[in-house]
């Protein structure tokens, strides 16, 4: 007999996870759209599934500290603008854990992925049901009118690819989110996500492949990952629609201005927690 996938999540979930966990799970806030699923196709059994299949890497493998996981929204719309790096974008996924574990009722964090990602078989689908959705405007918009939480990287693809020579620094700064945040009145929460920029240095990469729609195929230095200690900092959430009504969304030039504050206030965590972390690996 075949199980449908719920079931094999659930029961996933209930061999990964501990009872402690799965019962916190139980809390989730999501929306069911009448048929078990959202209406972007979350799942919360997947969710549980993820979380302990993740497990490893959160707790073990990474050792991901969260500090003042206070300043998340316990309820409604609200934007994660996080720095973005490390070849692959593990660093979403460790946000991803780290939000779940540390809101109370848990929240997903409705994690945005690039254009490409799609495109890859069975991630799509299974992106889907943990909670992760299309950075699409559209959707971001849908997410926010529905009071949900979004994760966003303003960098994108550059951020990850970044050369060794220029890890912690921030580059180019897109200014959707803080569009979004002053059109829906969502708060946006400063991210620092640090240890990625050292956990899979790349040592080149082959431009003219693109396997699924990725921009470039990397070459790492090493075969996996580097097990360093992943540290997430939450900033004050900045209430930029509290200072631009919702017509200033059109105006570029109050855009550009909101992001440039974001922006600071990242770069500002980012030297926050580099300066008090020990090490690399600690």
């Amino acid at each position: 007999m075949v199980l449908p996938a719920p079931a094999i999540a659930r029961s996933l979930a209930r061999t990964l996870l501990s009872p402690a966990q799965r019962q916190r799970l139980r809390h989730l806030r999501w929306r069911d759209s009448g048929h078990g699923y959202d209406r972007l196709g979350l799942h919360p059994a997947w969710v549980g599934a993820a979380l302990g299949v993740g497990r490893f890497f959160y707790e073990i493998y990474f050792r991901v500290s969260s500090h003042q996981a206070e300043n998340i929204p316990a309820e409604g719309a609200a934007i994660l603008a996080a720095n973005h790096s490390g070849m692959l974008p593990l660093d979403g996924a460790m946000l991803y854990f780290d939000v779940v574990a540390h809101t109370h009722p848990p929240r997903v964090p409705r994690i945005a992925f690039d254009h490409f990602v799609p495109n890859l078989p069975f991630a799509s689908v299974f992106f889907a049901r943990v909670g992760a959705v299309s950075g699409a405007r559209a959707t971001v918009r849908r997410l926010l009118d529905d009071g949900e939480l979004v994760g966003l990287f303003p960098e994108g693809t550059p951020g990850i690819g970044k050369p060794w020579a220029e890890r912690y620094q921030l580059q180019h700064w897109r200014v959707g989110h803080a569009e979004l945040a002053i059109r829906h009145g969502a708060p946006v929460v400063p991210v620092a996500i640090i240890g990625a920029e050292e956990q899979w240095p790349q040592i080149g990469r082959i431009p003219w492949v693109h396997a699924f729609g990725a921009p470039y195929l990397p070459i790492p230095a090493t075969p996996v990952p580097l097990p360093v200690h992943y540290h997430v900092w939450y900033g004050e959430p900045l209430r930029l629609h509290e200072r631009w009504p919702p017509v200033a969304a059109d105006d570029p030039e109050v855009c550009a201005q909101a992001a440039r504050e974001v922006k600071a206030a990242v770069q500002a965590l980012i030297e926050r927690g580099l300066s008090q972390r020990p090490g690399v690996f600690q």
